[in-house]
């Protein structure tokens, strides 16, 4: 007498490909590890739905087919390590580590990508210095992807990025700042400031401020300050000022908003955006979002003001909307004195946003 799950693996054999794809869905759906060898089979089928269904079935397996799968990635069949390692990157486990390691090295550069996404999941130590060589693959989507495996790992990864950094490869180098930043480790913030004040490549530089700001150590406020000096990172420094959100930040970032003394530099127009769009109305309406991050109320006169600009007003308006009630009492006055229906409009929306509704009273927050 067979059950449901052995008359699906025999439709897995039908003619027709229809039955076949079915059947590998219905597979999935019992998540019976008897399943798993039927369905790698067709991972060789000739039509791609049905291998498309055979690969859903194995990942909803999941833990059951991890080992079995696994034993793909040496088959001599390239789109069969292909797709095998397109399933491991979404249930991989210790237990295919090596095999993990070893498709490192693959000449398919997709089984590289994959490959590198389920050691991102496994998170294990041992995968550090196979991934480090993939910073700088030919392929950016395998750069890429051991970058953010390399972060996902964490701690036991930060000693090799570190070492990174002194690359000759600019690009290695790039990659190596992008992983300390999703890191977030705090071991990385004194050797990203030297690589901001010190690399040789902008974009390098560049991606430290990035990374600073995803690290959020206020140990960089000061030295950010310093970058916001320079064209092309100060936009990102205040961007990096906001998402560490300290408060010592927000003199100097009202100061920006306020379009108060900019540097000279800060003037040169923005390639593609008209004459009146430079690199400091791009700034200023970074400073807008990062008060608005912060949430300090001693930004909110000057995030009114902001509104009267047209290109800070919808950032002005987003970061008021952040305070709440806060803002209510500030606005409420704006509904009767303004003629400009922009304006307006996004007064109301902030209104919204920050919870007040017409004709309800009792909503302005005292002290």
């Amino acid at each position: 007498m067979t059950d449901a799950v052995t008359e699906q693996i025999a439709a897995l054999r039908d003619e027709d490909w229809a039955i076949r794809q079915e059947a590998a869905g219905l597979l999935g759906a019992f998540k019976d590890p008897r399943a798993v060898v039927p369905l790698i089979s067709l991972l060789r089928d000739q039509d791609r739905s049905v291998r498309e269904a055979a690969i859903e079935a194995l990942r909803a397996i999941g833990v059951p087919a991890v080992e079995t799968v696994g034993t793909c990635l040496s088959d001599p069949d390239l789109s069969v390590q292909e797709l095998a390692s397109a399933i491991l990157a979404a249930i991989a486990d210790e237990r295919v580590l090596a095999p993990l390691i070893k498709a490192l090295h693959s000449g398919d550069w997709i089984v590289r990508m994959h490959a590198a996404k389920a050691l991102g999941r496994i998170g294990h130590a041992d995968a550090v210095a196979p991934l480090i060589p993939l910073l700088q693959d030919k392929v950016k989507a395998v750069r890429e992807e051991a970058a953010a495996t390399l972060a996902a790992i964490g701690d036991a990864a930060i000693p090799s990025l570190l070492k990174t950094l002194q690359h000759e490869d600019w690009l290695v180098r790039l990659h190596a700042v992008e992983s300390l930043g999703k890191a977030q480790s705090k071991r990385a913030v004194e050797p990203l400031l030297s690589v901001l004040f010190n690399d040789q490549d902008s974009a390098v530089r560049e991606d430290a401020v990035r990374a600073l700001g995803e690290i959020g150590d206020p140990q960089a406020v000061e030295y950010l300050f310093m970058a916001m000096r320079e064209s092309g990172l100060r936009t990102l420094a205040v961007e990096a000022l906001g998402r560490i959100g300290d408060p010592r930040a927000v003199p100097v970032l009202i100061d920006v908003l306020s379009g108060t003394s900019p540097p000279p530099q800060a003037a040169r127009t923005v390639s593609g955006c008209g004459d009146q769009w430079n690199e400091e109305v791009m700034t200023q309406s970074a400073a807008a979002r990062a008060l608005g991050l912060i949430g300090d109320e001693r930004a909110i006169p000057s995030l009114l003001a902001a509104l009267n600009e047209t290109f800070t007003r919808a950032e002005a308006a987003a970061a008021l909307a952040k305070f709440g009630s806060k803002v209510i009492p500030f606005l409420l006055p704006l509904l009767n004195e303004l003629r400009d229906d922009n304006l307006l409009f996004h007064v109301r929306e902030t209104l919204a946003s920050a919870g007040w509704r017409p004709g309800r009273r009792s909503q302005i927050v005292t002290k």
